[in-house]
Formats: C-alpha cells, structure tokens, sequence
C-alpha cells in the first residue's frame, strides 16, 4: 500500500472511530435540550441513535465529530467543545475548549429549564410581559445590545400595523417605549396605532409624549390641535 492510499485509510478509520465512540443514556438526557448561546439565541442539542446533533442559525442538523470524554468537535463554530456540570449552579453547560492548553476552561452556554425561553420566543408566542422582561434584563447588562434595537421594534410593531394587527402593534410599540423612554419616535408609533385601532384618547396621549421629548414633532402637534378640539 502506498502512503496515499495509507493516509487515506487511516483518515477513514479515525473518522469511524470518532464518530463511533457511544454515550451513554444518561449522558443524552443529560445534555438533551437548549442552551443560550447569547441573551435572544439558543443552540438545541438533540440525539438520534446515539448521535448528536445540533440546530444553529438556521441549520436544523449539524453533525459535530465525537471525540470522546463529552466532547466534539463543531466545524461550524470551528470550535471544540465539551458538556461539563457547572459546580457552582450544578447547570449543564457547553463549553468552549480552549486552543491552549494552559488556558481555564469556562462555562460558556447555559442549558436553559423546560419551561424557559428567550425573549424573541415570548414576543412571537405574543406573550407581551414576560418578553418585556426578558428585554429589560438584557438592557440592564448590555444597554447598547443588537437585541434590543429602538429600530427593530419599531419595524416589527409597523409590520403588525401593515397587516391590521392592531393590537399587538400596540403591544410591540409598548415594549419599545419602555425600553427607550427617551425617544419621541415610540411614542409617535404608539400613538399611530392607537389610531388605527380607533383609540382617539391614547393616541392624543402618546403624540403629547412625543412633544414632551421633541417640541419639533410638527405631526403630533397637528394631531393634537385637530382632535383636541373634538
């Protein structure tokens, strides 16, 4: 056999042995389920046959090699990684395996309870309060946070109000003021939806909250002196 064809084989063989290496029952219970991957996104670890998958970014089956110990290698992520028991909070994590071997292992995607979700899955499941919640801790550690964009929020509530979802328009523009109390522009959205849902009062409030910030707002100004006088 020549080296090609050697290399070959024994490329073959460690792949097979890799992905050959069984868990156990308890080890796939274990770390059956969804981690936090970052405060509005979940990696979900889920097993066929003994075999581990994962489903990330819109790839419902990604393969990662098992290299024994709890531990595989993603090429996705271009990581190796490993399910370890954190001993303080006695959680299940997946962690990421550092490059350097002298370097501390940290406990980096928590696996989250049966019953809890990210705040993106409470806003989809129209469940107002409790992704309001989950927004408000996101922006209590991280402030600037992508995941809670004055923007985004505004453009999901008019996607809403496009399609005469009224009420939860008023729902998603609600959590936005919230967020950004500061801002003119989620009151003049609450406000315009309000409207449009036939709220005449709460919309004449909401256009009054958006002068109070920007005494510029030439459309709520007119919008007041008009139905003020009703």
């Amino acid at each position: 056999m020549n080296f090609k064809k050697f290399t070959l084989v024994l490329i073959a063989f460690l792949l097979i042995s890799c992905s050959g290496k069984t868990v156990s029952p308890e080890f796939i219970n274990q770390t059956t389920g969804r981690y936090l991957f970052n405060p509005d996104e979940t990696i979900e670890v889920y097993f066929e046959d003994e075999n581990l998958f994962i489903k990330w970014r819109g790839a419902e089956r990604i393969t990662p090699m098992h290299l024994g110990d709890n531990k595989y290698f993603v090429k996705e992520m271009n990581q190796k990684i490993q399910f370890l028991t954190n001993p303080k909070d006695q959680k299940q994590y997946i962690c990421l395996i550092p490059k350097d071997k002298n370097e501390k292992v940290n406990f980096d995607y928590r696996k989250l309870n049966d019953t809890e979700e990210i705040p993106s899955v409470y806003l989809k499941n129209k469940e107002f309060a409790k992704a309001l919640e989950g927004y408000l801790a996101i922006k209590k550690n991280d402030s600037t946070n992508t995941y809670i964009s004055e923007t985004n929020f505004n453009s999901l509530g008019y996607r809403e109000l496009r399609i005469k979802n009224y009420a939860d328009a008023i729902a998603i523009f609600k959590i936005n003021a919230v967020l950004y109390p500061e801002s003119d522009n989620v009151y003049d959205s609450l406000a315009e939806a309000y409207f449009k849902n036939g709220d005449t009062i709460n919309a004449v409030e909401n256009y009054k909250n958006a002068i109070e910030i920007d005494s510029g707002n030439r459309r709520a100004k007119d919008f007041v002196k008009k139905y003020e006088k009703k």
